[in-house]
């Protein structure tokens, strides 16, 4: 009983001095990456739309938690390679399985803390990184407002709202003194009006600028020229890379979406059919070919590929997240099957062969979901299936030895 009471103890002791070491080493490796990912990540932002320091205080502490689903899992396979790699290499494993202590045992830590961080990265991907982008976007609309009212304020004129122009004799605060827009509606006719004061009104969640004019004097090519108190007209933002895309959606809001595009597909697809039916039963035969065919296939392709877009994000998220495990899966007995001390060979050896099958078999993967070409339910999982598969292989060869 004393034996078996001591055998526990020690195999206790061992994972939780493991546990230890694995954490102690991947915050470590973390903190460098995510530091220097942060810097590159903050560089492109503030590059890409002219951001200032203030802007860039803002956003640095946004940027981190969306760059950490993408370093954990690397980070996760770099400790342990070296935690196991320094143990074998200083015979710490031999002893312990001198010592009559299953070697599986001590790669339990590794499993449980993988399997943890997976865990903790689809909850980062899924509920911390969209948050993390819409104050981004939020901040860096701001930072442009800003910008478009300074370039006003000292040039009295500037290129912007879908191509058009904005001229102004004077600013005060936020609003905009005997301003002249011109713009383009249709893409050719030149629309020109003039307001006594304006007010130009960023609104992200609707991706938008809302020009909102007092005293206004419209003057539209063949309709005259209208006099209005007031007067309204929205502007798609000129930014483009804002526009809402999958990732920056929770799982549950993809899942809200995907239920309102199968709506509208069977929608279209129904109406589509009954409109034929009606034509063909009273004999309408040249309404068949009005175009209307045509047109809904374009409209439901156009609904299609979006569906298959957020299909493919969902379960590329998932599967993204479970590679943290799959990692550790194969570099926990890796590393003790190489027995050395030079950790960052036991990574290369590891990471290289992800780098050439993992990361491509999740890129084609997920762009043939994304095009409806193979379903995403297997297909997103093919190289977390390979990497168990390889995990187990190399985890039975350091049972048996």
């Amino acid at each position: 009983m004393l034996g078996k009471l001591s055998y526990t103890a020690a195999m206790r002791t061992l994972q939780r001095y493991i546990l230890i070491e694995l954490l102690r080493v991947f915050v470590f490796v973390l903190s460098v990456m995510t530091v220097l990912l942060v810097f590159l990540g903050v560089f492109r932002e503030a590059s890409a739309n002219g951001l200032g320091l203030l802007e860039i205080v803002q956003i640095l502490p946004y940027i981190i938690p969306s760059l950490l689903p993408f370093t954990i899992p690397a980070t996760m396979l770099l400790s342990v390679c070296v935690v196991y790699g320094r143990m074998a290499g200083d015979q710490e494993i031999t002893a312990a399985k001198a010592a009559g202590i299953n070697v599986l045992s001590l790669l339990w830590p590794s499993f449980f803390l993988g399997g943890l961080l997976s865990v903790c990265a689809l909850l980062l991907t899924d509920q911390v990184t969209p948050w993390s982008e819409a104050n981004i976007r939020r901040i860096v609309t701001a930072a442009m407002e800003n910008i478009l009212l300074e370039v006003l304020r000292s040039q009295h004129q500037t290129t912007g709202l879908s191509g058009g122009t904005i001229s102004v004799h004077d600013i005060r605060g936020k609003t905009l003194i005997r301003p002249t827009f011109r713009y383009f509606i249709n893409g050719t006719q030149q629309v020109t009006a003039r307001a006594q004061e304006a007010r130009l009104q960023f609104d992200l969640e609707n991706q938008q600028v809302l020009l909102q004019l007092k005293r206004a004097q419209i003057d539209v090519p063949g309709q005259g020229r209208q006099w209005l108190e007031e007067f309204e007209q929205p502007f798609p933002l000129s930014f483009g890379k804002f526009a809402p895309k999958p990732r920056h959606l929770s799982v549950q809001e993809i899942e809200l979406k995907l239920t309102k595009l199968d709506k509208e597909i069977t929608f279209l697809r129904n109406r589509l059919a009954i409109r034929n039916a009606l034509l063909l039963a009273n004999g309408h035969f040249q309404e068949l070919s009005d175009g209307m065919v045509e047109l809904t296939a374009a409209q439901m392709a156009e609904l299609h590929n979006s569906y298959f877009r957020l299909r493919a994000e969902v379960h590329q998220r998932f599967a993204l997240a479970c590679s943290c495990f799959c990692f550790v899966l194969v570099g926990s007995p890796f590393a003790v099957l190489q027995a050395r001390r030079q950790f960052l060979t036991n990574f290369i050896l590891c990471f290289l062969p992800i780098v050439l099958v993992y990361y491509p078999l999740i890129l084609l993967a997920n762009n043939l979901s994304r095009t409806g070409t193979v379903n995403p339910v297997w297909a997103m999982w093919v190289g977390n299936g390979i990497m168990i598969l390889a995990g187990l292989f190399v985890l039975r060869r350091v049972a048996r030895h």
